[in-house]
Formats: C-alpha cells, structure tokens, sequence
C-alpha cells in the first residue's frame, strides 16, 4: 500500500498512516477507512467530520439524496455537528415547549426559520459545498456546524475518536479532517492515501484545537423564554 502526506500548516502537529493486516472487512472489492483522531494532548476528539475525496473522480448520485434531521432538544441543537452529500435536506423539529428561530448567514447557506413550535414549513435543502453554522435567535448560546460535502464517502468519529468510512471502491484518495475547534476551521488535515480491492487501511491524525469558545447548553436562569 502507498501513501503520501500534503505538507501542511503548523496547526498540525503530526500525522501518520498505518496499515492494518488484510482481512474480510467492507463488502466484496471494496475497502473500509478507520479513522482515529486525537487532539495534542493525544486525547480522542469527538465530532470530527472526515471525508474521503477520490482523486478519480467523485462519481454522480444515484437516486435521491437522504432526508436528515437536525433536532432542538433543551434548547439545544442535536446533534451539535453534522455531515451531509450535497443536495440532502435537513428538517428542524422544534421538541422544547418554547419557540426557536434557527438561521444561518454561511455563504454556503443562508436561511431563516422564524419562530416556531414543532415542525418548520419545511425542510432546508443544501445545495451548495462548504461549512454551515447554524444559530437561534432568541437563544445566543445555540450553535451547530452542518458540513456539506461533495464526496459520498464521509463520517463523523464519536467519544472514542474514530469512524469507519466502507465501501471505499480502489484508488487515491484526499482523506480530509474538519473540526470546528480546529485552529483553521476553513482549512482540512489532508493526507493522501492509496486504498487496494477490499484492503482495508487505518489512519491516525492528530490536530491542535482550540479552547472551547462557548457553551452550547442554557445558562442557568434561562427557562420560559418566548412561550
């Protein structure tokens, strides 16, 4: 198996690429990812998007783009951050017993849903690339990332750090990392990575993030707004 690194910017404090021992894993000729991301102090980094770009080509879509949800729980968004193909939809169920007014002013998406109580209108279609921050008018401390990707082959890691990206079809790859606490939200961890028929392959990144800026839960004292 080959590989190559991009030089990147010094955010970047390291990254490697392992190679796991052939095994039966994904479907029949095609390969499976494992990601596993830590932070600088080597600790595991929750909601990391990955993606991997095919430098081939990323191939057309077939059939309609899923429908997914983004939900408002105890006046917060869940989940918190979010990847998504182009051209998928997202609904924004309203489940507090208060009214929210969910916007964003990306350039990759603006919209507004004003006040309102379980379901909006109707869903958000995003049509464009790029990184999308969602907010709430009435409630300053709401926030969440939506990642609009090109390439169908992407995921987000968990507590652990790691995802699972299958059926990765042979060829070079861009396997880009996004996180919004990274020092450059905008500009991904990149390594290039060559993936055999159903050769399954590990990586292992490692970035520096930023301290957490802002809480996303209520403050205290923040109950019965806008009945």
């Amino acid at each position: 198996m080959r590989s190559s690194v991009r030089p990147l910017r010094p955010a970047v404090l390291a990254l490697c690429l392992l190679v796991t021992p052939p095994g039966a894993i994904g479907s029949a000729g095609a390969a499976t990812l494992a990601v596993t991301v830590r932070d600088q102090s080597a600790h595991p980094v929750a909601d990391a998007v990955i993606v991997a770009v095919p430098l081939q080509g990323i191939p057309r879509p077939k059939g309609e783009r899923p429908k997914e949800v983004i939900d408002q729980i105890d006046k917060a968004f869940v989940p918190r951050v979010k990847v998504i193909q182009v051209g998928t939809s997202i609904s924004f169920p309203n489940k507090d017993n208060i009214r929210h007014h969910v916007y964003s002013f990306s350039q990759a998406k603006k919209f507004e849903l004003p006040l309102y109580k379980g379901l909006p209108a109707g869903p958000v279609v995003f049509d464009k690339p790029g990184v999308v921050v969602l907010g709430c008018n009435i409630h300053d401390w709401m926030i969440a990332y939506v990642y609009v990707v090109e390439s169908p082959w992407f995921g987000k890691s968990e507590r652990a750090g790691e995802v699972r990206i299958v059926d990765l079809p042979a060829g070079e790859y861009d396997v880009e990392a996004y996180h919004p606490r990274a020092r450059d939200a905008a500009e991904p961890v990149r390594s290039r990575v060559t993936i055999g028929a159903a050769e399954p392959a590990a990586i292992e990144l490692q970035i520096t993030l930023r301290p957490a800026a802002r809480s996303s839960r209520p403050p205290k004292g923040a109950e019965g707004e806008y009945p």
